[in-house]
């Protein structure tokens, strides 16, 4: 009977920790911290927009499709001021240049950069290979789509937005 009871307690443990949430970059994961400072060099943590729906969107100024995807996502943020956030994490190594593109195109989120490219932390974390890509994370961090642009971002937060 002893031996029953601690197989079945083993099994439970294993089953609960199978379903357990983890970070990572996968949907339904936990997304990876990323603290890092803004244009004005002040330290803003992902974690500190909690609450909202959040855009974690890496880019640079360098990048075209970045660009270009600017415009909807200044139209989004306007849609759903106070509801949506964006967190954007710039591949630059130019500050710069960095500056200029944020000024050019008026972009007002939150905007952070370490300025080391591919040998900051967070590529790591986010398994970044190349820009843009993003993450959209729901109010409590977990990841609920990745690498989602245009009309399917756009529809996905409608949906997310008008249900609350």
């Amino acid at each position: 009977m002893k031996k029953t009871l601690l197989i079945l307690g083993f099994l439970c443990c294993v089953i609960t920790s199978l379903k357990a949430q983890v970070v990572g970059t996968d949907i339904g994961d936990i997304a990876p911290e990323i603290d890092l400072p803004d244009t004005k060099g002040n330290s803003v943590a992902l974690s500190s927009l909690r609450g909202d729906i959040v855009l974690v969107d890496f880019w640079a100024s360098w990048c075209g499709p970045c660009i270009k995807e600017q415009p909807e996502l200044i139209k989004l943020s306007n849609t759903y001021a106070g509801k949506f956030s964006i967190y954007s994490v710039s591949m630059d190594t130019k500050k710069p240049l960095w500056l200029a593109a944020i000024a050019k195109q008026k972009l007002t989120w939150t905007q952070v950069s370490d300025l080391k490219y591919w040998s900051s932390p967070v590529v790591g974390d986010y398994k970044l290979q190349s820009v843009p890509l993003n993450f959209l994370i729901d109010k409590n961090g977990i990841i609920l789509a990745k690498n989602i642009h245009g009309n399917a971002l756009n529809e996905k937060l409608k949906s997310l937005l008008t249900a609350q």
